[in-house]
């Protein structure tokens, strides 16, 4: 059992007008924390694709808050992997304010192939032998999303510099920040916060894209979805709304 914690806080820059910290922080704090523990447990980028000629690629993010995260607010993430089984892992988090536990998530991670982007058996990752959160291991499983049968087009997202990470994709936080403008949440009542939201990253996106943001309502929830020049989905987003408490 090996469980991984971070203490940081929320910054200025990652809160909104209503004084949350966005969907995309929170994922930007989760992937800060996930980062800090595969470099402890040296399954970190640079060293998976020097020994397994391997990199790291996010399918799924699931997060679930209690409660908003505000500026300045101090907070501790735990994190942990649930060990390697087919060809994906999944890495559960759980957020602390003040040693209150305010939120839960969860990523599924695959490892593939740098030249053929064949798909890796997470079994055979010795890094992960033993290593993983034992109880602490959630049952939350991510599937895809089911979508709405209608959409509307919002805008067109060209895809820059500034979106890009390491491995020269557009970073995974940022399809949070395209989402939420496409459905403007700007608008959202003030007195809401987003209590849950996922993402599916289905096909991966470079700068110099263009993405058609698509936006739609089902019920409670709240959908959005980037659709590449060529015809195909890129990636998919859900949210809903709580009360604040």
């Amino acid at each position: 059992m090996r469980i991984w914690t971070m203490e940081t806080r929320v910054d200025s820059r990652e809160v909104d007008m209503f004084n949350q910290a966005r969907p995309s922080a929170v994922l930007g704090i989760l992937q800060e924390a996930a980062t800090q523990a595969a470099l402890d447990l040296k399954v970190d980028g640079p060293l998976i694709a020097k020994k397994y000629n391997c990199l790291w690629m996010v399918t799924r993010n699931w997060v679930e808050l209690y409660a908003p995260l505000h500026w300045d607010d101090h907070i501790r993430v735990e994190t942990w992997h649930r060990g390697g089984s087919g060809a994906s892992v999944y890495r559960d988090f759980d957020i602390f304010r003040d040693d209150k536990l305010m939120g839960q998530a969860t990523t599924v991670w695959v490892m593939a192939n740098i030249d053929t982007r064949k798909l890796f058996r997470m079994k055979d990752v010795e890094e992960f032998a033993g290593t993983d959160g034992g109880t602490r291991n959630k049952s939350i499983k991510l599937r895809r999303l089911e979508l709405p049968a209608t959409w509307d087009s919002v805008h067109s997202r060209y895809l820059g510099y500034s979106d890009t990470d390491l491995n020269g994709h557009i970073n995974n936080i940022h399809y949070a920040d395209y989402a939420c403008d496409a459905l403007h949440m700007e608008k959202a009542d003030p007195l809401s916060f987003v209590q849950t939201f996922q993402i599916g990253y289905l096909s991966e996106c470079r700068a110099g894209e263009t993405l058609q943001m698509q936006c739609a309502a089902q019920g409670e929830d709240r959908f959005a979805r980037g659709m590449g020049e060529d015809g195909t989905e890129r990636f998919d987003f859900s949210l809903r709304f709580a009360p604040l408490p």
